[in-house]
């Protein structure tokens, strides 16, 4: 690389003794121009980004933090509207499911009530078949003894007569008598 510099500056007539020109912005009869203009264009930067931009940018800033602020309330106020609105939903919930209860005691009271005064009806009413019905045993008994008793007695005459003994009716009722009086 060296002695390809070196060889670019033989062709154009410079010698390694020669210093190579500077670098032409770093001399230092431009300093004056470019100090000058440095000056001009940060005044006019600084201007424009003091009158213009800065405040600009200022106020959006200041209504970003705004408006930052205002949703932050509104979240806030929300928040406590749905707090509120969840706490009257759990009042009326549980004033319903007491007013459920409450609908349902009654139905029950009212369905046993009913279901007393029907059982009562329904047991006097079997009270009073069982009346009927026994009166009628009674009755279905009463004949039947007689008639058992009756039966016995033509019972007892036919045994005694196929024995070939001979009982008078008198004395096979008396027995028979007897004999159902001691059960």
């Amino acid at each position: 690389m060296l002695i390809a510099l070196l060889a670019e500056g033989a062709a154009h007539g410079h010698t390694p003794d020669d210093a190579p020109p500077a670098f032409p912005p770093f001399e230092t009869w431009h300093m004056p121009g470019q100090v000058f203009w440095l000056v001009i264009l940060f005044t006019t930067l600084y201007l424009a980004m003091s009158r213009w931009i800065l405040p600009k940018l200022s106020d959006t800033l200041e209504k970003r933090s705004d408006r930052i602020a205002s949703d932050l309330d509104q979240a806030a106020r929300l928040n406590d509207q749905a707090t509120e609105a969840q706490q009257a939903l759990e009042l009326r919930v549980a004033q319903a499911r007491s007013k459920a209860r409450e609908t349902s005691e009654k139905a029950s009271e009212k369905m046993e009530a009913e279901m007393a005064a029907e059982t009562a009806r329904v047991d006097a009413e079997i009270a009073k078949k069982l009346e009927t019905a026994d009166a009628r045993i009674a009755t279905l008994r009463s004949s039947a003894m007689a008639n058992v008793e009756q039966i016995a007695v033509d019972t007892a005459e036919a045994m005694t007569a196929r024995f070939g003994l001979k009982a008078s009716a008198g004395d096979l009722k008396s027995a028979v008598s007897a004999a159902m009086e001691k059960k």
